[in-house]
């Protein structure tokens, strides 16, 4: 209900430039002219709001929740980029050349002026090499880091160029009430990041942190424990996600997003289970205890509280658990009576986390690779898995909650749909977002 809330909103902030260009562009065009001109509005105006979706602004992310702020996000920088290519060609045919004394609003002719037209070819080659680079960015071999750097320069630019190619190029653009619309949204763009990139971690240097304790929990998953140095802690729910930077300066690109694995009831330490995968997870090995630490957030809306159901399951695959164990244990802490289900997957029995702490609930492990002397259950999280350890009362009533690779949250949420599960009681966070 929040998200459908927020659709109008966002339908305003991206129109907004259309209805005013219908407003005080005068006389209408020829219809593909209009059209090409609609286009780029539209294109202009869902880059800028881009900004606000980049899933750090807490009462964007929070409220709508983590998967579906990522996807709008991806789903609309599509969009974006579909309008911006298809914008130039529809003015084919039509008279082009400098402004000329019996055409002073640009009515029936279209500039040739360079300079104003070289922003626009800029943006025009950067938005497709930006989304593409989004899109196939874990096939390509380059840190995190630099893809954040080369993603926020890249979006700066953009914004920029489309300022000033809209404003000096554009019929509409150059109306007085539009020019100002573009400055100021502009403006809001360009100051979230300035709000992400250097407010944040201004506050973030206020609280700061240190690792307590870092401890391997197989050949390839560490816990990390943060403590929190001259201040009383972390504000969270159990299951929300901080960006995590060790060892680095607060305004260093050097920050992960992890899942908090601790409960909220348990105390001022805040854990983690983090896996080798990346330049930073492969060097957790060296960080010693007494590192300073920076935490951003808490984000994310994969949350149980204010939920009435009467139990809940829980579906981890690999490190998908770490969210689901602050939970679990946030459950045990708390006295809440609602039952609880684990299915737990994993590839090999050496990367179950915390199998004797897990002992006591009501926990399926499933395994892809099982040994000989295995008891458990084998193969994939799958339909014909859920179909024999779920009973149908608890997939048509109880809330479920899903954490891991996106195969596998793809199966059980298609699973859970077709047996009837609304929605609503589906709460899911992806680890990877094109």
């Amino acid at each position: 209900m929040i998200a459908l809330s927020l659709i109008p909103l966002y339908l305003v902030a991206v129109t907004l430039p259309l209805i005013l260009a219908a407003i005080f562009g005068g006389p209408p065009r020829p219809f593909h002219q209009e059209l090409a001109s609609g286009l780029g509005i539209l294109a202009f105006a869902i880059v800028l709001a881009e900004f606000v979706l980049s899933g750090r602004f807490k009462s964007v992310a929070n409220r709508i929740g983590m998967d579906v702020t990522m996807r709008f996000h991806q789903l609309m920088a599509r969009t974006a980029l579909l309008f911006a290519l298809v914008h130039p060609f529809l003015y084919q045919g039509s008279p082009s050349g400098g402004q000329r004394p019996w055409d002073p609003s640009r009515q029936l002719t279209l500039t040739t002026d360079l300079s104003a037209l070289a922003t626009g070819i800029a943006a025009y080659l950067l938005l497709p090499s930006l989304v593409l680079l989004s899109i196939y960015r874990t096939q390509l071999d380059y840190k995190y880091e630099t893809w954040r750097l080369m993603h926020g320069i890249s979006a700066l630019l953009i914004a920029l160029f489309l300022l000033h190619h809209t404003i000096y190029a554009g019929r509409y653009g150059a109306e007085t009430p539009l020019t100002w619309l573009w400055v100021a949204m502009t403006a809001i763009a360009v100051g979230s990041l300035i709000y992400v990139y250097l407010i944040v971690p201004m506050k973030d240097k206020r609280q700061r942190w240190q690792v307590s304790a870092i401890n391997r929990l197989s050949p390839r998953q560490w816990e990390v424990i943060v403590s929190p140095r001259g201040h009383s802690g972390l504000n969270y729910k159990a299951g929300q996600f901080v960006w995590l930077n060790i060892g680095h300066s607060p305004y260093s690109l050097h920050e992960n997003p992890f899942s908090i694995s601790s409960a909220p009831s348990s105390g001022p330490n805040v854990s983690f289970v983090i896996k080798e995968l990346g330049d930073f997870t492969r060097s957790l090995h060296q960080v010693q205890p007494g590192t300073r630490a920076y935490l951003d957030g808490p984000y994310g809306s994969l949350t149980i509280e204010d939920r009435c159901e009467p139990g809940i399951v829980l579906v981890a695959g690999g490190v998908g658990i770490a969210p689901l164990l602050g939970i679990v244990r946030e459950i045990r802490l708390t006295g809440d009576p609602r039952k609880v289900r684990l299915i737990y997957g994993n590839r090999t029995e050496e990367q179950i986390l915390y199998a004797d702490e897990l002992a006591d609930e009501d926990v399926t492990h499933v395994l892809t690779e099982p040994p000989q002397d295995w008891q458990g259950e084998t193969g994939l999280i799958d339909a014909i898995l859920l179909d024999l350890i779920l009973p149908p009362v608890q997939v048509q009533d109880w809330l479920f909650v899903l954490c891991g690779p996106s195969a596998m949250m793809d199966t059980v949420e298609d699973y859970l749909i077709a047996r009837g599960t609304p929605s609503g009681r589906i709460l899911s966070e992806r680890f990877e977002y094109d």
